[in-house]
């Protein structure tokens, strides 16, 4: 297997720059005490102050996809002479003024930008397919204004500008990571010496709004809650709660029929940000309704496998070839990359709504040069298993033939693309690691991978394995190594 892209894939960017926008903090005084915070696609290995032209090295502590943050480090103390750090600030109010400084299009010198907080809620975090707490903000956020420190008009940091909203009918709305997601981040890592995510409640869940199904369900008037549809096999809660339970209250706050728990000075958020508060390993109490007996839970939260990973740490895709076929395990960056235009029309509410009008700056979204024949080569049914599918077991992939490369064993197989491969010589892939090994320690005279739709594709295995060694050769592939 190999951790590179597919043929004809977009290459991994080399050395970036970063400025004086990643200067969002300093602790200590000894060498490396320094730190600095940026969201994560400004993050290259070189740093500049702002109005200096020294570039200096800098290392990163910890990087996360899913809240879109990183955290460096700079050795040399000179970087350091006559920075003062940030000193973070509450969760601004609505309508409080704002002011965002960064590096944005338009020019090379430091830009700042002004506006109010219009918005607070749960957004989707588009680089990261997340859903956490984030400020919404009329301050024009442009492509380089990324990790970039959003100012409260008391000078302190209450965010870090990371999106925008980009769309014929809306102006002016950027969105800010909030200081609680960046102390999560930070009390994280200086509590594991790593960062080890937000964890999540391994459910899905639809409202109670009805009143007839809360009354089959046997709630009285003055209880609310949501019900649980689907558990993750995954999950450790998949233990203890089950479908069709009611979940009245997480950790003592009540959750309303429509999902919103109370916020501040009469405001209401998803119950979700309850969950994100919560660091992994810490324990909730889970109120829940089954079968008119009322039941409490003290649940241990955790980060659950995804049958579709959001994110592989930065990583490109790994792949496996046999004979021209290249076989992968689908992640969300692969169908970014293969199909961001399909994704535009599907409607998820934490991947796809927002990418259709979300702008991520400093990086290009690929519908353009992958997305113009969505309606033909679109695959409706790896979306499908995006949205709904669930993993049994914590090393299943979904593994697909993502293409076939030209040979003349390939005869009649070129149409196949991003298609699941379901077995091998009648044994069910798991991952792409298990069809690997099965293919390298097959003896037999043919192999046969069985796909999706009812498809077979039946290879000589002598054949296969010289094809295999003269398509290497020709695509200056290496030898294969294992990823998992």
């Amino acid at each position: 297997m190999r951790e590179e892209w597919e043929p004809g894939q977009r290459g991994i960017e080399g050395e970036e720059e970063g400025r004086g926008k990643k200067e969002m903090g300093k602790k200590g005084k000894g060498k490396g005490g320094g730190r600095a915070f940026g969201t994560e696609c400004d993050v290259g290995n070189k740093l500049k102050k702002c109005r200096s032209d020294t570039k200096y090295l800098a290392t990163a502590l910890a990087m996360r996809t899913e809240c879109d943050i990183a955290l460096l480090t700079v050795k040399n103390e000179e970087f350091w002479e006559g920075v003062s750090p940030v000193e973070f600030g509450d969760l601004p109010e609505l309508q409080d003024a704002v002011t965002v400084v960064g590096y944005p299009i338009g020019g090379d010198t430091i830009s700042v930008t002004s506006g109010v907080v219009s918005r607070m809620e749960i957004l989707s975090y588009v680089h990261g397919s997340t859903e956490l707490l984030g400020l919404q903000i009329d301050a024009a956020i442009n492509s380089g204004n990324s990790g970039g420190p959003a100012f409260s008009d008391k000078g302190k940091c209450v965010g870090i500008a990371f999106q925008s909203l980009k769309n014929e009918d809306a102006e002016n709305i950027g969105y800010v990571i909030p200081t609680p997601v960046i102390m999560h981040f930070i009390q994280d890592y200086e509590k594991n010496g790593a960062y080890t995510g937000f964890p999540i409640l391994g459910i899905e869940w639809q409202k109670m709004e009805n009143p007839d199904l809360r009354k089959s369900m046997g709630m009285r008037s003055d209880q609310k809650g949501v019900l649980i549809k689907r558990v993750e096999p995954t999950a450790s809660e998949s233990q203890v709660l089950k479908p069709s339970d009611v979940i009245l209250s997480f950790d003592g706050v009540n959750i309303a029929n429509d999902g919103p728990v109370k916020f501040r000075h009469g405001e209401r958020i998803a119950f979700s940000y309850l969950i994100s508060q919560k660091h992994t390993g810490d324990d909730a109490l889970v109120k829940v309704l089954r079968n008119l007996e009322m039941l409490e839970f003290n649940i241990k939260l955790g980060t659950h496998k995804k049958l579709i990973p959001a994110h592989i740490k930065g990583r490109p895709p790994s792949y496996y070839i046999v004979a021209g076929f290249v076989f992968t395990a689908v992640s969300v960056p692969y169908l970014r990359s293969e199909y961001a235009q399909i994704l535009l029309h599907t409607g998820s509410s934490s991947l796809i709504e927002d990418f259709q009008l979300t702008q991520r700056h400093d990086e290009v979204i690929l519908a353009n040069e992958y997305g113009r024949d969505y309606e033909f080569d679109a695959p409706v049914k790896l979306l499908d298993k995006f949205l709904h599918a669930m993993a049994q077991s914590v090393d299943e992939q979904l593994v697909i033939v993502s293409q076939v490369l030209a040979a003349n064993i390939n005869v009649g197989y070129e149409e196949i693309v991003n298609t699941q491969v379901l077995a091998f010589n009648g044994k069910p892939v798991k991952n792409l690691k298990s069809l690997a090994s099965m293919v390298e320690s097959c003896d037999e005279e043919f192999q046969k991978f069985d796909l999706e739709y009812q498809q077979i594709v039946i290879l000589w295995t002598e054949t296969a394995k010289a094809a295999t060694l003269d398509i290497s050769k020709r695509t200056a592939y290496l030898q294969l190594c294992l990823m998992i």
